[in-house]
């Protein structure tokens, strides 16, 4: 986020599944649009690579398009569909940066799903130490013919 930026961070897909606005801008991935398609209030636009496969919400545009995107693309495309609000994964790439540009430049707020916590695992500082830790793991006899 950047100054002027009115992100409004979630946890989770299912958090972000009320957004402020009436006029969605969904860039969450086909695997997300589920969360969505229940919802016949608000009005969505929807961008793919390929045809998102149902459930989709009622009242969606799909727009099958490939990045990378411009902050003109992006601009031109929340003007003409009236986007009000943008929802949109904390992809952490320089892939999304035009739609947020975009976003700041138009005063839309951000629904911005965090990245899932990574799990826990052991770390160690040096591959020697890396291969002392497995050397010291209980065989299970996997693949040893054992």
């Amino acid at each position: 986020a950047r100054p002027g930026d009115d992100w409004r961070r979630v946890p989770s897909l299912a958090a972000a599944a009320e957004p402020p606005g009436e006029r969605v801008f969904l860039t969450t991935g086909r695997d997300g649009l589920p969360v969505f398609a229940g919802d016949d209030r608000r009005w969505f636009l929807l961008r793919s690579v390929d045809p998102p496969p149902p459930p989709l919400p009622p009242r969606s545009t799909v727009v099958l398009a490939r990045g990378p995107y411009t902050v003109e693309g992006e601009l031109d495309l929340m003007r003409r569909h009236a986007v009000d609000v943008l929802v949109t994964k904390d992809s952490g790439g320089e892939m999304t940066a035009a739609k947020l540009t975009a976003a700041r430049l138009l005063g839309l707020p951000v629904v911005m799903v965090d990245r899932p916590p990574m799990p826990e695992a052991p770390a160690v500082p040096t591959v020697e130490a890396a291969e002392a830790w497995l050397e010291r793991l209980p065989q299970t006899g996997a693949g040893t013919g054992r």
